[in-house]
């Protein structure tokens, strides 16, 4: 029986997120072991410029590129500021993917929204390097795990399932009543504040046309719209952008600037009163 890479008439892919940067050797290493283990192996890079030790940022960025993918993509998430510790070594499963990296949260937005199926331990010394470093699981665990998977190992050889996974508070929303609390995901260059609420945690309280929120010390009654331009240039308005994820923005503006906003603020949103 082989993974559902291998089941597909065409090149494994491998998508590497890390926080490496393109300096140091630490990347190539990584797709060298890839390609000494699987030689046809696609490496695809998402990014290599998450800041050092953001996995918020790990995890908005993989989750945003992870649904343009193929079936049987393997998806490395390497910002590992635990790295050497504790922590477990882990490998999610979805009906479309497999993603492999340290339990810290890096991985849980994307397979989360994909829905998980099972999730192993990765413990089986024979798909590591022969000599594992206390400081470089993304070469000496990741990468040949990684490279396994493409040539048909499955996820059963690699370690003991379990039921547990980091959720971190950037991946949860909260709701009491008729409020949600979440938080600043993510701003992207153009000041776009990003959080983690999705459309069906906004329809839950029956948000429709207007909403409330708070966020630092700004009480807010803006439009919800589905385009920027929605708004007068200038103005502030609440939509789901691409990644189907609630910003909060202003039309032509930055929106964090202008609240003096920055990833991790709480919000808080209420359902208008009419």
């Amino acid at each position: 029986m082989k993974t559902q890479a291998a089941e597909r008439n065409m090149r494994p892919t491998v998508s590497l997120t890390t926080d490496f940067g393109l300096k140091d050797p630490y990347l190539a290493e990584m797709k060298a072991v890839i390609l000494g283990i699987n030689p046809n192996a696609n490496i695809i890079d998402i990014t290599h410029d998450i800041n050092k030790f953001d996995v918020r940022t790990a995890a908005y960025t993989l989750a945003c590129a992870a649904p343009f993918f193929p079936k049987g993509t393997v998806h490395v998430a390497v910002v590992d500021p635990g790295v050497g510790t504790r922590r477990w070594p882990i490998l999610v499963q979805t009906p479309k993917a497999f993603y492999v990296g340290p339990d810290n949260g890096a991985a849980t937005l994307a397979a989360g929204n994909e829905g998980i199926e099972h999730i192993f331990r990765i413990t089986n010394r024979r798909f590591m390097l022969s000599t594992i470093s206390n400081t470089f699981h993304g070469r000496d665990i990741f990468a040949p795990v990684a490279a396994h998977l493409t040539r048909g190992t499955q996820p059963t050889e690699l370690g003991p399932e379990t039921e547990k996974i980091l959720t971190p508070k950037f991946a949860r929303v909260a709701k009491k009543k008729n409020m949600l609390i979440s938080e600043v995901l993510h701003i992207d260059s153009f000041g776009n504040i990003i959080t983690n609420i999705r459309e069906e945690e906004l329809h839950s309280i029956n948000i429709e046309e207007t909403v409330n929120i708070k966020i630092n010390n700004h009480k807010l009654r803006m439009k919800l719209g589905k385009a920027y331009a929605d708004v007068k240039k200038g103005e502030p308005v609440a939509l789901f952008g691409s990644h189907g994820f609630l910003e909060i923005s202003v039309n032509q503006d930055s929106g964090a600037a202008t609240f003096k906003v920055k990833a991790g603020d709480r919000i808080t949103l209420f359902r208008a009163s009419r």
